[in-house]
């Protein structure tokens, strides 16, 4: 049997996910709903497939609808889809790593199964995406009907399907903060630190490549506490002291993120293989 599947939004998430799945076999891509004529043109091009619309009541029923659209949007999108087509015995899953599948209430009371899919990925480049998709790690969760058809689906894509807590969906999108983002931070930190030390910037990135490289290495290899090195790792807490003391005199806001990372670090080190 082919499955339909309907887009609405067709930012770089959607537009990936459009093009991979409309290379599957078994699956057809309806319509491409967004805001504009042009977007939704540029859309349906990428992914090679669909109908391009720009207004919920040109939808047709589809077995899937895709709602790859801002996390801000969703309910509102949701409640719009409902409006416009019928659901029932249908699948409506939206993309958001923030935002549980409760948020899809609205279809959930039109007879749908619902669901959240999120790819655990960067799409600033979605063709290059879209071409090395295989081992995507792809957190899922929602109704065990939606998972079951979507489950395989993306597994078929080569992902590589995560069942998360809808509960804890927050938490587990902070962790990609953490991993990424923060983690982004914290060597902003350490550059600024060696230009207050006299290392010209370009200097001071050549400094901490190897040692932010060998850190990550080492963290997947080994685990965390087995990773950990250097004066909290050792106890040495005279040293770290003085540290804490001159990152605040020269800058206070990284004072306090120095001293913020003390406490966890001691409790890491702890766990450390002796």
């Amino acid at each position: 049997m082919t499955t339909t599947i309907n887009l609405v939004g067709a930012g770089h998430v959607g537009r990936v996910l459009g093009r991979l799945l409309a290379r599957h076999g078994g699956v057809t891509i309806g319509q491409v709903l967004t805001r504009s004529e042009a977007s939704a043109r540029q859309a349906v091009d990428f992914i090679g497939a669909g109908q391009p619309i720009v207004h919920y009541d040109q939808l047709q029923p589809a077995d899937v609808h895709l709602l790859a659209v801002g996390d801000d949007q969703i309910e509102a999108a949701c409640a719009a889809l409902a409006a416009a087509v019928p659901l029932a015995g249908s699948i409506v899953c939206h993309c958001s790593g923030a935002l549980a599948s409760r948020h899809l209430q609205a279809a959930r009371a039109a007879g749908a199964l619902v669901a959240s899919v999120h790819p655990i990925r960067s799409f600033a480049d979605p063709a290059a995406v879209a071409d090395h998709f295989a081992g995507t790690f792809c957190g899922v969760e929602g109704d065990a009907g939606a998972l079951a058809v979507l489950t395989p689906a993306l597994t078929a894509l080569g992902a590589q399907p995560v069942t998360i807590d809808p509960d804890a969906k927050t938490v587990y999108h902070a962790a990609a903060v953490f991993a990424s983002n923060y983690l982004v931070t914290v060597l902003d930190a350490a550059l600024r630190a060696y230009q207050a030390a006299g290392v010209p910037e370009h200097v001071a990135r050549q400094i901490a490549q190897p040692l932010a490289t060998e850190s990550l290495a080492n963290v997947f290899r080994l685990g965390p506490a087995a990773a950990l090195s250097g004066p909290v790792a050792r106890g040495d807490m005279a040293t770290v002291a003085r540290q804490r003391q001159a990152v605040s005199a020269w800058d206070a806001a990284t004072g306090a993120l120095y001293r913020d990372l003390v406490a966890p670090t001691a409790v890491l080190a702890q766990k450390k293989p002796r």
